[in-house]
């Protein structure tokens, strides 16, 4: 038994970059614990949670019992069912009250993103600030979504609180304040737990790479100026090579040596649990109760391996995309997916690649944890690097309507308005306003945009096409940005989307997710980017060739239930990090139609 599991809060944060195994760790720590003898809820909070796939079983936003692990249950806090209940709590109490026109406008202004993000935020906040609410279980386990949007969520509580108690106009963004006021007790006793170190631990969860260590670090401090400072660390899928003479093996192997090294001195202050990597993907209750040994055992040969049967996919490489691309001389290109497939590195190399061919490129993201200029790390002429900072953009728009709205105010309109613009909803308009401006510097060169994970990347999505909605009805109030946006992202001509995934189930399928989502909004993924495959490696380390076989029926499927093109990168011995090594993942030419054996 692991040590942290021996003595634990009653409740437990699992936060982190995506992709470093957030939810995994969290069902093993879940079921360890159950066998403890308690009785434990498991709550995902990511918008594009895949706990149900990890667990086997379909969840929802109620506690669900999970076959073959008694005294467990789960469930997923679904944003978009939380902003329906949360909008019927806020308009019901009126229907019959106010005519017809006033409950519409009602339930237009509660039509955004922003009333999705709090109506998710209350779930949250009922689970951990109302004892009652899981008073039925030991202990309550955070699956939290990656550390931006996590980040987000944790300070809600205190920009809430505070709004509320500032707030001398019983109006929000949100509508009434009394929808809010009501949760008043709610979130003070947020604040408390999340602060309070006997009842709440923060587990980071990283890899032994040098950015997820950088943001776990970067995170670790964050949190700890909200009051949140009983932390440990958890590093995962840790490396040791099998075979003296694999120049691939060694290279991992020295990689996670090197970054450990680096981050030395913050790791020796932190607990740190370590766990070794697996040769398959770790979905399934059987392979999540071995996950918190400490075997470092080779994978067993006889293994079995999900037959693909013989067969030559069509794949393209990297190379060939930038080459594809280029023809536009213009445009935006936008890379998808979940946390931690690679979705930075990818759109760095892009953007790398077209600037030193001559082209005007303009490298940015959306990601609240963005790492651009980290991946990029070096200086071409023709290239832009930015991001778009929430913090930055809020005060900016907060300066500009105070400089147009409330230019005519008197004295108490324009300290009604300034109150107003200190709610937490402010924020998420400066970032779409900010995502707009991005877009439409497609006009003029390439625009390179690194997207959010999936759940965040979506709920921007969804504020697209509401902000869309409401420039049809106001478009003269609207920057042209503002009015062009959705079109720009449906013009397949204009936007090219690359789905990002690794080649594993669970980001796979998180991907065909999201690509039904993005046709929903009538947005066609232009290829899918498969990430870090060892297929091809040729590797003669057990763990290494073992997980090479158990990539093929995934890259299968993507070629042939999802992707209309395909483009497969292979892993690289060193950190793709700055240009000179972003160019290990482009092939010296850009053959056509290159066969990929599956057999």
């Amino acid at each position: 038994m692991m040590t942290f599991l021996q003595d634990t809060t009653r409740y437990l944060f699992f936060t982190g970059k995506g992709g470093v195994g957030k939810t995994s760790l969290a069902c093993a720590t879940a079921l360890a614990l159950v066998e403890q003898g308690k009785q434990v809820l498991l709550v995902s909070t990511d918008p594009a949670s895949n706990l149900d796939e990890v667990l086997g079983q379909r969840l929802t936003s109620t506690p669900s019992a999970i076959p073959g692990a008694p005294g467990l249950f789960a469930l997923n806090i679904d944003p978009e069912e939380a902003a329906n209940l949360y909008r019927e709590n806020v308009i019901g109490p009126y229907r019959g009250k106010l005519p017809a026109a006033a409950l519409r406008s009602m339930e237009e202004q509660l039509s955004g993103a922003c009333t999705t993000e709090i109506a998710a935020f209350d779930e949250f906040s009922r689970l951990l600030g109302d004892p009652k609410a899981t008073a039925a279980f030991d202990r309550v386990i955070f699956d939290t979504a990656p550390t931006g949007h996590t980040l987000r969520l944790l300070t809600l509580p205190k920009a809430w609180t505070g709004f509320l108690n500032a707030n001398t106009s019983g109006t929000s963004c949100l509508g009434p304040l009394a929808g809010l006021e009501k949760q008043r007790g709610v979130y003070e006793a947020t604040l408390t737990a999340l602060a309070d170190a006997t009842r709440t631990t923060l587990v980071l969860v990283s890899r032994a790479q040098k950015s997820t260590l950088k943001e776990a670090k970067r995170t670790s401090a964050e949190l700890g100026l909200l009051g949140i400072t009983n932390q440990r660390l958890i590093l995962n899928g840790l490396f040791r090579a099998r075979h003296g003479e694999d120049r691939l093996a060694q290279a991992m192997e020295g990689r996670d040596r090197a970054a450990l090294a680096e981050f030395a001195d913050w790791l020796a202050g932190m607990p740190v649990t370590r766990v070794p990597l697996r040769a398959q993907n770790v979905i399934g209750i059987d392979r999540l109760r071995g996950l918190l040994g400490d075997s470092w055992s080779q994978p067993d040969d006889t293994e079995v391996v999900p037959p693909v049967g013989a067969m030559n996919i069509l794949a393209e490489s990297l190379t060939w995309l930038v080459d594809d691309l280029a023809r536009a001389g213009r445009g935006v290109i936008m890379t998808m997916g979940k946390g931690g497939v690679g979705k930075t590195t990818i759109a760095a190399a892009i953007a790398g690649e077209l600037a030193q061919r001559g082209y005007s490129v303009h490298l940015s993201t959306t990601d609240p944890a963005a790492h651009v200029h980290a991946v990029a790390a070096t200086n071409l002429k023709n290239l832009q690097v930015s991001r778009i900072d929430p913090a930055a953009e809020t005060l900016a728009y907060t300066a500009e309507v105070i400089a147009t709205a409330g230019k005519d105010l008197d004295a108490e309109g324009r300290a009604l308005l300034e109150e107003d613009l200190r709610s937490p909803c402010t924020e998420e308009i400066a970032v779409f306003r900010a995502f707009a401006r991005t877009v439409a510097d497609g006009d003029t060169g390439f625009v390179v945009l690194d997207t959010a994970p999936t759940g965040h990347t979506l709920l921007l999505l969804d504020a697209t096409e509401a902000y869309h909605r409401e420039v049809l009805r106001h478009a003269s109030d609207m920057p042209a940005e503002v009015r062009e946006l959705l079109p720009r992202l449906r013009d397949a001509n204009f936007t090219k989307v690359l789905i990002v995934t690794l080649p594993e189930a669970t980001p796979v399928h998180e991907a065909a997710y999201l690509q039904e989502d993005l046709r929903r909004a009538a947005i066609e993924p232009y290829a899918w980017v498969v990430n870090q495959t060892f297929a091809e490696s040729g590797s003669r380390d057990p763990l290494l060739a073992a997980r090479g076989r158990n990539e093929r029926p995934h890259i299968r499927e993507v070629a042939e239930q999802h992707a209309q093109q395909v483009i497969m990168v292979p892993w690289v011995p060193e950190e793709p990090v700055g240009f000179d090594r972003l160019g290990q993942l482009f092939e010296p030419k850009a053959a056509k139609h290159r066969e990929v054996e599956l057999v």
